[in-house]
């Protein structure tokens, strides 16, 4: 069974659906005992990084996203779900669940570069391994972010993109897979990163 945790900061319905399409077994649930006894976690998130980090903390499902993690549970964390891993945000000035080193930084618009970057672009892949498997070399997928991950640890980042500066947008280490962008709305691509999440071949 898949969790989708709900914190009142993602977008929920919409991976949800991916997820059934799919034929899997999900539920969308804040109770930790659901969430800590899923065979999978999933973080998506929209929306403003103090915010969510408030209602995050608010509903204690920060430490749960913890045990989750140190339980060696696999989990995805989606858009704003990404960035809340890392250690701190320039949005809002924030510190976020640090259980990732890094920083979540704004593009600079002074590039000319329309913020936030909203539609598909292309994915510079220095890893296969994981979700990325089953993937055309050259993956296309949606975002839509004004801020991105600067990941300390650079292994761990499966691809790129550049937007004015180069973003980390898909983190793999461990049972942890992290992506920028929109899995659930970037098609027959997305669909097949989150098969592989969700059958366990993102390893």
């Amino acid at each position: 069974m898949i969790a989708i945790i709900d914190y009142d900061a993602g977008n929920l319905r919409s991976v949800e659906k991916a997820f059934l399409f799919l034929g899997q077994d999900v539920i969308v649930s804040s109770d930790p005992q659901v969430i800590l006894g899923a065979d999978k976690v999933v973080l998506p998130g929209v929306g403003a990084f103090g915010d969510a980090m408030d209602k995050l903390t608010h509903a204690g499902l920060d430490a749960v996203v913890k045990e989750v993690i140190k339980k060696g549970t696999p989990f995805l964390g989606i858009c704003l779900g990404m960035q809340l891993m890392y250690e701190f945000s320039e949005e809002g000035n924030c510190e976020g669940l640090g259980i990732l080193k890094g920083t979540v930084k704004r593009f600079s618009e002074s590039d000319g570069l329309k913020i936030p970057q909203i539609g598909w672009n292309s994915l510079h892949v220095t890893n296969r391994n994981g979700l990325l498997k089953g993937c055309p070399e050259v993956p296309y997928v949606y975002f839509v972010h004004s801020y991105y991950v600067d990941a300390a640890d650079k292994s761990s980042v499966s691809a790129t993109v550049e937007y004015g500066a180069c973003a980390d947008v898909l983190v793999e280490t461990n049972n942890i897979h992290l992506t920028q962008f929109h899995p659930e709305k970037s098609g027959e691509i997305g669909l097949q990163m989150l098969k592989n999440f969700a059958l366990g071949d993102a390893v």
